[in-house]
Parts: C-alpha cells; structure tokens; sequence
C-alpha cells in the first residue's frame, strides 16, 4: 500500500502514530511492531540510566517494549497532531495517564513525539520526548530515597 496524496500521506502518518498509542497501551507489542518499518529507529534523547537512547531495528524493538505492559498500565490521552510541511513528518503531543504496576503509583506523564514514516505508512523514525524521571519516581519503591540510583527497569 504505497500512499501518494498529501493528504492520505498525512492521514495514514497520523494513524500510524495513534495506532502506535493504541497498541502500546494494550500491550499488544506484536502488533505494534508491525507498525515499523524492518529497520525503524526508535530514540530516546531524555533515557535514564539502564534504558538505551536508541533502539534499531524489529527484534530490538520488540526486546525493547516486551516489558511495558508488565510495567505500566497507561491511556494516552489528549492526542493533539501539529501539521507539518512533510506530510509523512509527525509531530504529535498527549499525556499517559496510569498507574507503575510494580509499585501502584501514579504514572501521569506529557509526551512529545516526533515521527517519520515511508511510503507505506510504516514508522522509520520515532523521536520520544518523554520525562524519564516521571517514570523513575513512578517505579521507586516508597522507602527508596531520591538520592538514590534510580534507573527504570524496562527497555534494553
């Protein structure tokens, strides 16, 4: 499915990236692979310690996400797209919103995403701008202190 109108080109980027939430949250990482081209990158500029600032690749990105669900039941919520001149270029804002399961803290967290895809819809590029100490405080323990050496226990 080569896409070739601007506009479909841009509808079909945006719904890559939604399905992208979508699967996510529901822990279906099989499924959400697929959404990746075979050599997609995923990076990470904000990755705490323990977690890889980029992902290359299916096998790496599946290694990477196998854990998610089993670490955070999240939604992603308040899905807002900002047009580009590229219409296979994403620039997409939300928030997650949930719980850390091993601890039953909040996870309340603002993304911002910015995402390539080819001609077939497929994400090349995933820049995730996220707020890993979020994360971090979320995972911690409540008799772990904040000086601690925190380092979030999912990806690779």
């Amino acid at each position: 499915m080569v896409v070739d109108d601007i506009a479909d080109r841009r509808a079909a980027a945006q719904h890559a990236v939604a399905e992208h939430l979508r699967l996510t949250a529901a822990g279906r990482v099989d499924e959400w692979v697929e959404l990746f081209a075979p050599d997609a990158v995923l990076e990470f500029p904000f990755a705490p310690a323990g977690v890889s600032p980029r992902v290359a690749g299916r096998d790496a990105l599946i290694a990477h996400m196998r854990r998610f669900p089993e670490t955070f039941d999240v939604e992603f919520v308040d899905l807002v797209f900002h047009e580009t001149v590229d219409p296979s270029l994403v620039i997409a804002e939300f928030r997650s919103t949930g719980t850390a399961r091993p601890t039953g803290k909040p996870y309340e967290q603002t993304c911002i995403s910015v995402v390539r895809t080819d001609d077939d819809a497929r994400i090349t590029h995933y820049l995730d701008y996220w707020n890993p100490l979020v994360a971090i405080e979320a995972l911690a323990p409540d008799d772990v202190t904040s000086g601690s050496d925190l380092s979030a226990p999912f990806g690779t």
